[in-house]
């Protein structure tokens, strides 16, 4: 597990003169949600660019997903909230945008390319709830606050004695809900508490083998127009290929399953050396499922454990030396 984006320290001069691609000094206006964890998210990236050397300028931008609080099943799911963003940079309004990958369609968008994808936070759930109490400790009857429906069939499935009830809002407004005694617990990123420097908070990390994270949970991505080779240049240091191959595996498997980000899928793929483990959920049907699959190729990994998923019976393909074809945007060349 990584440690928290937040607290790491910026490149030393060393590092600064070992990074590949290195471009030259540029002044970049860099797009960020208005939320704190947005912008909190948007200035470790301004503030990693700036120990590069870059001058950083950061642009508000609001979003469908920020102005309204209907569910995001109703107000389009995949993509309220990277819209705005991508149309500002096609615009020429800003230079780079920093997304939640988690929030990113699966589906590229034409003259975009995400060119870095930072070191993952922790990709984990938590639990916040009333008189610290752990999941296990709630009462049949407890109302628990998500949003999510991957949250919300896992939570039914593990503790169907429990009432899930659907909410809106940012991380504030979440806890104030179990604070204020409308909800007994909500169920949270643990990255977005760890950037905000609030994991105190949590009364509980929920392991993943409880419940699983959405496909790109904990990273970043930082998209600007692909033909821009000077910011390309410029962010391309701060992309970790351990991470950009662990989160195209969930995401080839998110697209494969034609499920958006407000889907019932959980997917995290962990990295030892060149081999992948990608674990996979899915409640598209009403029936929940788990399995894993093992390799060195994401795409074909993310391809493999959908097939699994849509049918129980379904084996594998062998191992294959030539990579899958997708569009995930995640896949492009940084």
């Amino acid at each position: 597990m990584t440690s928290s984006v937040r607290h790491q320290p910026p490149f030393t001069e060393e590092e600064r003169e070992c990074l590949p691609g290195s471009a030259r000094t540029t002044r970049l206006r860099l797009g960020t949600r208005a939320s704190e964890l947005a912008t909190t998210q948007a200035g470790w990236v301004a503030d990693r660019l700036r120990a590069l050397g870059h001058q950083v300028d950061l642009v508000p931008v609001r979003t469908e997903g920020d102005a309204s609080t209907r569910p995001l099943t109703e107000i389009g799911g995949t993509g309220v909230f990277a819209a705005a963003l991508r149309r500002a940079l096609l615009e020429d309004r800003i230079d780079v945008a920093v997304h939640s990958l988690k929030d990113l369609p699966t589906q590229p968008e034409p003259g975009l390319v995400v060119a870095a994808v930072p070191e993952r936070e922790d990709p984990r759930d938590v639990l916040v709830a009333r008189d610290g109490r752990r999941l296990g400790d709630l009462p049949a009857g407890a109302v628990v606050g998500t949003g999510s429906p991957r949250r919300a069939t896992q939570l039914a499935e593990l503790a169907p004695e429990l009432v899930v009830r659907e909410i809106r809002g940012n991380v504030d407004t979440r806890i104030a809900m179990v604070r204020d005694g409308r909800v007994d617990a909500v169920v949270l990123a643990a990255a977005g508490l760890r950037r905000l420097g609030r994991i105190e908070e949590a009364t509980e990390i929920l392991p993943t083998s409880v419940m699983l994270p959405a496909p790109g949970q904990g990273a970043l991505a930082v998209e600007c127009r692909d033909d821009d080779e000077t910011v390309r240049a410029a962010v391309r240091p701060l992309d970790d290929p351990v991470t950009r191959a662990c989160v195209r595996a969930e995401r080839v498997l998110l697209r494969r399953l034609e499920a958006g980000c407000t889907a019932p899928v959980g997917a995290l793929a962990v990295a030892d050396g060149p081999v992948l483990t990608l674990t996979g959920f899915v409640g598209l049907d009403g029936r929940p499922r788990r399995a894993q699959v093992r390799g060195e190729d994401p795409a074909r990994l993310g391809q493999d454990l959908a097939e699994l998923l849509l049918d129980p019976a379904a084996s594998p393909h062998p191992p294959s030396g030539t990579p899958a074809g997708g569009t995930d945007p995640t896949e492009r060349d940084s």
